[in-house]
């Protein structure tokens, strides 16, 4: 992900791989984006992307 500002807008959405509808979980900072992430099951969370103005990253990319 190239941005790494805490503070940049992103979009932290579900995409189930059975399902070609994402789910947008929130709108806001990179930060808070994290924090409701991490609360997600861990199923869900393997699902779970987050979408920037100039890039998409896995959620779990960033965790690990």
């Amino acid at each position: 992900m190239r941005t790494v500002s805490d503070q940049a807008g992103v979009r932290l959405y579900y995409l189930d791989e059975g399902d070609p509808i994402a789910q947008t979980l929130f709108y806001g900072p990179l930060s808070e984006a994290l924090a409701v992430a991490r609360q997600q099951p861990e199923a869900v969370q393997a699902g779970l992307w987050l979408a920037t103005d100039n890039d998409v990253v896995a959620f779990l990319d960033l965790e690990d």
